[in-house]
């Protein structure tokens, strides 16, 4: 049985996918998560791909360091899969990269040169890049035989126009590589791949990609036009943790009146704002903050709903209408409130919301009088990494 391997993490999480290549394809065949990476017990979990428990225990790691936990957890992970599934042969990893600049808008497989390239990137998403290229090294350390494929979440958005690209500012510093990227690329390519599916594609779409981390994306003839994050991922929406836009002066103010340095302010942008920020530091987690029953967590929501639906009348116009809203990410596809309170303030593009339809998640969740299409869609970035991954190598 010949599998793919597909590997996504962050500074203290680990997902892993392992795919069958079949004739007709791919199947998943399991989902491992590793959670708390840095810290003293590592939670392990695996579910079939129904979603069902395979495993659940917590790891000891005291005894490995820092920098060669990412490692560990990925021999964790292949020593498990060897005994679950004995007699797979493993053809290929695929990796998600956050950033692949403006060299990197297809996959490819990753040499040292490659990941040297990728390293440039690591100021522009500092809480991933370099998690990604260092499960990277460890693949290779582990399994130095296998190809390995990078997959960007930057390359979907490399079909946005030169002017939905930039930013007001000095040319020369537009042609050194500051200009918008986008980011969730992987996630909207597999949305976009659903709708073909359901002969939808072709239609104006906005696609909200909301959770922790979140942003939106125009789609237009099967292609990006215009999204919310731009040359980081803390631009776009408020998030887990993120503030989304902010006025630069905010910035300057901080620096100015506070003596913020650098690194204060970078923790205070990607990791004291947001929801957390908003609601006084009762959660970066959505789920919680509806269970607080908190004003200042009523209202981290409220604000969240209200950027949603400022930004997709933004998108609205880079596509010149709007025809479609698609929620994806786990809060897009599991919470009811949020959506509701979305597409009351869209009502005015045309959008009419089935109440019973939202509240059980269902796929389609708009009126028969609407003018708008709103569908729910689970995202699978691990299954687009996959599909990737097998093309590359084939």
């Amino acid at each position: 049985m010949k599998t793919l391997l597909t590997v996504n993490g962050g500074s203290s999480s680990l997902k892993c996918g392992l795919y069958q290549v079949c004739q007709e394809g791919l199947k998943n065949l399991c989902v491992v998560k590793l959670g708390n990476l840095l810290g003293d017990g590592v939670r392990f979990s695996a579910t079939d791909a129904q979603g069902s428990p395979l495993d659940t225990r917590t790891l000891d790691m005291g005894d490995c360091g820092r920098e060669q936990r990412h490692q560990a957890a990925l021999n964790e992970v292949l020593n498990w899969l060897h005994k679950q599934y004995q007699g797979h042969e493993l053809v290929a990893t695929g990796h998600r990269i956050v950033h692949g600049g403006n060299d990197f808008s297809k996959p490819v497989l990753m040499t040292d040169e490659v990941s040297s390239q990728l390293l440039q990137f690591i100021p522009l998403a500092p809480l991933h890049q370099p998690y990604n290229l260092k499960l990277i090294e460890a693949i290779k350390n582990l399994l130095p035989e296998l190809p390995a494929v990078g997959c960007f979440d930057t390359m979907f958005h490399a079909s946005q126009s030169r002017l939905e690209r930039l930013y007001a500012i000095p040319k020369h510093l537009t042609d050194e590589g500051v200009i918008k990227y986008g980011f969730h690329g992987l996630s909207y390519e597999f949305i976009l791949h659903q709708l073909r599916q359901m002969d939808s594609s072709q239609l104006k779409t906005v696609v909200c990609h909301l959770g922790a981390g979140a942003s939106m994306c125009a789609i237009s003839d099967e292609k990006s036009v215009a999204s919310s994050m731009g040359f980081t991922a803390v631009e776009g929406l408020p998030m887990g943790s993120r503030c989304g836009n902010i006025d630069p002066g905010v910035i300057l103010y901080l620096m100015r009146e506070y003596a913020m340095d650098i690194d204060a302010i970078e923790k205070l942008l990607y990791k004291e704002s947001g929801w957390f920020g908003v609601s006084g530091g009762i959660s970066s987690d959505m789920l919680e903050l509806h269970k607080a029953g908190h004003p200042d967590a009523e209202e981290a929501i409220d604000l969240f709903c209200l950027r949603i639906a400022e930004e997709a009348g933004r998108l609205a116009a880079a596509m010149g209408g709007i025809e479609q809203i698609v929620f994806t990410g786990g809060v897009g596809e599991n919470d009811a409130i949020v959506r509701s309170r979305v597409i009351e303030r869209c009502r005015w593009l045309g959008a009419e919301l089935d109440s019973e339809a939202n509240q059980k998640n269902a796929l389609i969740i708009n009126t028969d009088s609407s003018t708008l299409a709103l569908r729910v869609i689970p995202t699978d970035e691990e299954m687009m990494i996959a599909m990737h991954t097998l093309s590359k190598i084939n």
